[in-house]
């Protein structure tokens, strides 16, 4: 069921990144979170994130401001095994409570109740206008930096917090992408290195069809969406997406997902 539902949410979240304001992983990872353990899941959402963002600095990375990259990119890189290590620290606590319904059981859990927390509140964030306004002065970019990268780590949620950011560094749009971009494979290289400990050669080699067939249909998403959709913004989808990702959070927060 995975290699049909998995591969068909990554084509579609790739066509809705490029107009609702979510990213990729944000709305990838609690599909994968239905199937694979939670810590399984934000292994494999990264690796996917990673791939599909080596796609986008191809496209875009000649336009980095590569100051700002350095600026808020290294530290960034730097939280994120922090960020990392905090996941795996709340991966090895044994479950809060156990519960029954009908005849299935499900755990509460410190980690889910952690990411099913930080995906509502980035939902939230590409919800709420007054969020979506938030900005920050470039002069607070190394913690910036070390912000985005310490939930990059945790959860894979970079994106809002970026942005807020890098907002007011007055680049282009070409810039302000291509920037962002590599930012996030930095963070993603970071917090891979940190997550191997979650996943054995035989977990990769296991689930290595469903992750290129994956990797595949979100660039055609990319691709298609780049295509078609580039200067269509429709806040009625967005809103739907984020009704959907903190439906999500609370699931998984309940021990549902």
């Amino acid at each position: 069921m995975e290699f049909l539902i998995i591969p068909i949410i990554a084509f579609t979240a790739s066509l809705l990144t490029l107009f609702s304001g979510f990213g990729l992983g944000t709305i990838l990872l609690p599909v994968f979170a239905i199937f694979f353990p939670l810590s399984i899941a934000i292994s494999l959402t990264a690796i996917i994130h990673f791939i599909n963002n080596i796609f986008k600095v191809i496209v875009l990375g000649r336009y980095a401001n590569m100051s700002v990259v350095a600026r808020f990119g290294l530290p960034a890189l730097v939280s994120a095994f922090f960020g990392a290590w905090i996941l795996k620290y709340l991966a090895d606590i044994k479950p809060i409570f156990n519960y029954l319904i009908n005849t299935s059981t499900f755990s509460i859990t410190a980690l889910k109740i952690v990411i099913g927390v930080l995906i509502i509140i980035f939902a939230l964030f590409d919800l709420m206008p007054k969020l979506q306004k938030i900005q920050f002065d470039k002069k607070y970019l190394f913690i910036g930096g070390l912000l985005s990268g310490l939930f990059g780590g945790l959860s894979g949620h970079q994106g809002a917090l970026r942005s807020s950011f890098l907002v007011k560094c007055n680049l282009s749009k070409e810039s302000f992408i291509g920037t962002g971009t590599i930012i996030a494979c930095m963070v993603d290289i970071s917090r891979l290195i940190a997550y191997s400990s979650f996943f054995s050669i035989g977990i990769l080699s296991e689930n290595t069809s469903l992750l290129v067939l994956t990797i595949l249909f979100s660039m055609i998403g990319v691709l298609l969406g780049n295509k078609l959709l580039r200067k269509i913004t429709y806040e009625s989808i967005q809103n739907i997406v984020g009704l959907v990702l903190i439906t999500m959070g609370v699931l998984l927060i309940a021990g549902i997902i």
